[in-house]
């Protein structure tokens, strides 16, 4: 008995969960949201290098501002992106996600539109500059392009979840006495 004999012919091992390749996965990126992340990884992208082809300028505190939240918005995407695609999602849940998402691509979209603002204005004129506020004012759309998507979607879901569960009506079942008295 000491050899744990007695066990072995009852216990299963633990079935291991399947795993996947490179541990990403796309299921949690279903729909619109894997454009859009892509779309909105790749604006940010080209405006950093936009950006870091300026060779001189002439007020550079907007552009080392734009570098700043450029910089910040591709790296924030990119870690979202991570958490969308990996077993992270599952370990926080989805809710707490959602929430992140929401607010991070909120901050991330007002001040990549404050530093494009500022970019524009304080520019020297240099195409590479041009072509940085440009596409700092397009990722700012698509960041904000999710943030109002996933706003009508949670409504949507909200008003759903009201009418699948009405509350407690009189009628039902529940509510009626257990011994009926005649």
């Amino acid at each position: 008995m000491e050899n744990g004999a007695v066990y072995n012919p009852t216990t299963e091992p633990q079935a291991k969960p399947p795993r996947r390749p490179w541990g990403c996965s796309l299921r949690h990126l279903r729909g619109w949201r894997l454009p859009a992340k892509a779309l909105q990884a790749i604006l940010s992208l080209l405006a950093v290098i936009c950006e870091e082809i300026v060779a001189h300028c002439i007020n550079c505190s907007g552009l080392y501002f734009f570098e700043f939240t450029s910089c910040s918005a591709f790296l924030l995407s990119l870690l979202i992106l991570f958490v969308y695609c990996t077993d992270v999602y599952e370990t926080f849940g989805e809710e707490k996600i959602q929430r992140v998402n929401f607010w991070a691509m909120l901050a991330i979209s007002f001040f990549f539109l404050i530093a494009s603002i500022v970019l524009a204005v304080t520019s020297s004129g240099s195409a590479a500059e041009n072509a940085a506020y440009v596409l700092g004012f397009f990722a700012s759309v698509a960041f904000l392009a999710e943030i109002i998507i996933e706003y009508f979607h949670g409504r949507k879901q909200n008003i759903d979840e009201r009418t699948e569960n009405p509350g407690n009506p009189q009628s039902a079942t529940e509510n009626q006495p257990l011994n009926k008295q005649s």
